[in-house]
C-alpha cells in the first residue's frame, strides 16, 4: 500500500469523526440531532474502516518465515491483557456513570447518604482495577 493511500485513509478516518461533531456544534442543540450525528459518525467511521480493510488486503500475499509458537502465544497474551484492561474500564465507566449520577441526585435530596452512595460508586470503579490486576497477572506470565 502506497504512502498516499495511507495518508488518505488517515485523513478520511479523522474527517469521519470531526464532520458529524462539527455539524452538532454548528446547529441547534436537541436530542434528535445528537442521535443523527452519532449514527452518521458510526456509518462514516465503519464505512471507512471497511474500505481501508478492502484496500489493505486486496494485494498479493507472501508467505512469511516459519514463526515460532512462542511469538504467537506472546502476541495472544498481550492481546488478552489489553482486552481485559480495556473492556473492564469500559464496563466500569458505564457503571460509574449510572451510579454517580444517581448518587448526586440522591445526595441533593438527603445529604446524610453521602457515604452510602460513595461506596456504590467505589464498587463500580473496582471493576476497572480488577481488569488492570488481571492484565498485570497475564503480563507477568509472559
Amino acid at each position: 500500500m502506497s504512502v498516499i493511500v495511507k495518508i488518505t485513509l488517515v485523513v478520511a478516518l479523522l474527517l469521519s469523526i470531526v464532520i458529524p461533531f462539527g455539524a452538532i456544534a454548528a446547529g441547534e442543540k436537541n436530542k434528535g440531532r445528537y442521535k443523527t450525528a452519532l449514527a452518521v459518525n458510526l456509518f462514516m467511521f465503519f464505512g471507512t474502516m471497511v474500505f481501508a480493510g478492502a484496500v489493505m488486503f486486496s494485494g498479493n500475499a507472501y508467505a512469511a518465515e516459519a514463526a515460532s509458537g512462542a511469538a504467537s502465544s506472546a502476541g495472544m497474551g498481550y492481546l488478552s491483557a489489553a482486552l481485559s484492561t480495556g473492556l473492564s474500564c469500559l464496563g466500569g465507566g458505564i457503571a460509574v456513570s449510572a451510579a454517580a449520577s444517581a448518587a448526586l441526585g440522591a445526595i441533593s435530596e438527603d445529604s446524610t447518604i453521602l457515604g452510602k452512595s460513595l461506596i456504590f460508586v467505589g464498587l463500580a470503579e473496582g471493576v476497572c482495577l480488577y481488569g488492570l490486576i488481571i492484565s498485570f497477572m497475564i503480563l507477568g506470565k509472559l
